[in-house]
């Protein structure tokens, strides 16, 4: 297969002479330089999209796709609510809770946590809670007395094994003579969850809802219903659904709501991490533009040649274009095999490791999605593409008569 002949007489340009190894070695500097650029978007764009999607799953983890909550006081009705919530169109499951604050006290160790209240037979439905469990089960809740899951780091800081007793302590208590006094009760961890986001391993406790209602003092009433859908990103629509057919006196929230700030940092991040790294495919390109034009003063000898042999000014803009081009795609390969190699050691071994007490997660995630690959490799080859066209163009409009006048 013959190459067209500007592909051609760009890659024995490319080659070069003895005479001029600098240009060759300014050459493959472009080349490293597209390289480097390329590989650090695709490693941080990959383990940004790790981070947000490792972020969502463990959000969703322990909390539901969309929460429907009563307007004002508690969910008294919720047995008929739920039922009416499973028959949306979209709805998978649906499950009533329980939340308020607590104090949890063990061997004169105090610190505050979130009690969940759940249904054993239908939280493992709506939430991804069953998963996270590394010991005990959500059915222990209601065996042998009054039980509680904890979250793993929870228990660590307080020394806690599953089997222990450790006291609840509610500020809705009761009205005495003596004034109002919190209500306390003992309670045998069943199990414990971990999650792995800090936040939510160290601040909630898990109970039966029945408990939850009495503990809390709430009667037969809940704080809401929680809901799995089909589609979790279709979870807006699904929540507008349930208010219609809920109609007055209900309100639905969907997971990207809930956490509306936070994905939107997330999201700015990366595009702000994009632009700043997407800098040094600009600088590569600089030094492509630097070596064409090098390129097109020393090659004036034989470009007046060509066009004296009938080369018109649009082959000469298309050999250095294509001259440029190879340049780019040729850093831009090398890029894309990089960042997929770094990317599948950190996704393999993990062996950056991260504080969990700072950030969410423990180790550095990553996500290598197609169209990532695709949207940097395309926005390398543009920004190549715009450093070839000066270039080009003052090799195109080199007038023969001039060039070779002394030769």
């Amino acid at each position: 297969m013959e190459l067209p002949l500007e592909l051609w007489v760009a890659l024995r340009y490319l080659r070069g002479r003895r005479r001029e190894r600098f240009i060759s070695l300014i050459t493959w500097i472009s080349v490293g330089g597209v390289a480097v650029g390329v590989t650090a978007l695709i490693v941080v764009l990959s383990v940004m999209t790790g981070f947000e999607r490792d972020l969502r799953d463990k959000i969703l983890g322990t909390n539901a796709h969309v929460v429907v909550y009563p307007m004002g006081g508690t969910l008294t009705d919720y047995r008929r609510v739920t039922r009416k919530v499973r028959a949306v169109e979209g709805v998978v499951a649906a499950t009533p809770f329980v939340s308020g604050q607590v104090m949890l006290v063990y061997g004169g160790n105090v610190t505050a946590a979130l009690l969940r209240g759940v249904d054993p037979e239908t939280a493992g439905e709506a939430t991804d809670l069953r998963r996270f469990l590394v010991e005990g089960s959500l059915s222990d809740l209601t065996r042998d007395g009054p039980g509680v899951i904890l979250g793993r780091e929870l228990a660590r800081n307080l020394g806690i094994l599953v089997g222990d007793t450790v006291q609840l302590v509610s500020p809705a208590g009761g009205l005495t003579p003596l004034g109002l006094v919190p209500r306390i009760r003992a309670f045998r961890v069943k199990g414990l969850f971990a999650s792995g986001m800090y936040e939510y391993d160290t601040g909630i406790v898990v109970t039966s809802l029945a408990e939850a209602q009495d503990f809390l003092r709430l009667g037969d009433g809940v704080s809401g219903i929680e809901v799995r859908v089909a589609d979790l990103y279709d979870a807006r629509r699904a929540a507008r659904r349930i208010e219609a057919v809920l109609g007055a006196g209900y309100w639905a929230r969907d997971w990207m709501e809930m956490n509306r700030n936070l994905f939107s940092a997330l999201k700015l991040e990366k595009t702000a991490m994009f632009i700043i790294l997407a800098l040094i495919v600009v600088v590569a390109a600089f030094n492509i533009a630097a070596t064409l034009i090098m390129v097109v003063l020393e090659k004036s000898r034989e470009i007046g040649v060509l066009k004296s042999m009938g080369a018109t000014a649009r082959t000469i803009r298309r050999i250095f274009v294509a001259e440029g081009m190879v340049i780019g795609g040729l850093g831009t390969a090398m890029g894309l095999i990089g960042g997929w190699g770094l990317c599948s050691l950190l996704e393999r071994y993990r062996f950056i490791r991260l504080p969990s007490d700072v950030y969410y997660i423990d180790t550095l995630p990553v996500v290598m999605e197609p169209e990532v690959f695709l949207i940097v490799a395309g926005c390398a080859l543009a920004l190549c593409f715009l450093a070839t066209l000066y270039p080009s163009w003052q090799a195109a409009r080199m007038d023969p008569v001039e060039i070779l006048r002394y030769e």
